[in-house]
């Protein structure tokens, strides 16, 4: 009897210690994972940085000036917009806004939208998203020119109408069953320029840190 109890203490010790072990391993592989997948981003975002302002426009260190802010009538949903700043001996020439088109069909996308001084569009380019393969990743660089039609775009380039799909009646095509996806890249981006219009010294001005804009 009481070597049948100790067999039953170790079995269930035994299985304790498997989910233990099971347990750290996956917590591990999980961090493991997300660690790689944001290296992954940054790096992307660096190169992306380059692809939106030329470095031959500005002498200072996008990486370390830049600050976060939110503001939610313009960047829905309690996203945290990280805005870097490019500046040629210390004057503003424009601003690059790392936020995300909240309403994908699969979820936030992940964006950056350059906004020049002048306040018309240097570009724009996404860095991650969870759209159908096939139809909505028609909005990355690599497989669709799409994105590169915002370049020169400004609030009145095209008119307030414009600024929606075809469908919709404005000036930006969507894509062949996959309209949901150029909607919100197209409401975001807008929405970005309406915050720059109002809030251009708070976007270059602000010191490096966390801020809410008034």
């Amino acid at each position: 009897m009481l070597s049948t109890r100790n067999n039953l203490f170790r079995s269930a010790a035994s299985l304790a210690l498997v989910a233990v072990i099971g347990t750290a391993l996956l917590a591990g592989v999980d961090r493991l994972t997300k660690t790689r997948i944001a290296e992954q981003e940054k790096r992307a975002i660096l190169d992306q940085l380059g692809q939106l302002i030329s470095p031959d426009l500005y002498n200072n260190e996008l990486q370390q000036d830049l600050f976060s802010f939110q503001d939610d009538l313009y960047f829905p949903k309690g996203q945290t917009v990280t805005t870097y700043r490019a500046r040629l001996d210390g004057k503003a020439v424009a601003v690059v806004l790392k936020m995300a088109a909240v309403n994908g069909y699969n979820g936030k996308i992940n964006l950056l939208v350059g906004i020049n001084e002048n306040g018309t569009l240097c570009g724009v380019r996404v860095t991650s998203h969870k759209e159908t393969p096939g139809l909505g990743d028609a909005i990355e660089v690599e497989r669709n020119d799409w994105i590169l039609g915002f370049y020169g775009r400004a609030l009145d380039n095209p008119p307030p109408d414009g600024w929606a799909v075809k469908r919709d009646g404005g000036e930006f095509d969507q894509f062949t069953g996959a309209t949901v996806t150029p909607r919100a890249v197209v409401e975001a981006v807008r929405l970005a320029l309406e915050f720059f219009a109002k809030h251009k010294s708070f976007l270059f001005e602000s010191p490096t840190m966390v801020q809410h804009a008034d």
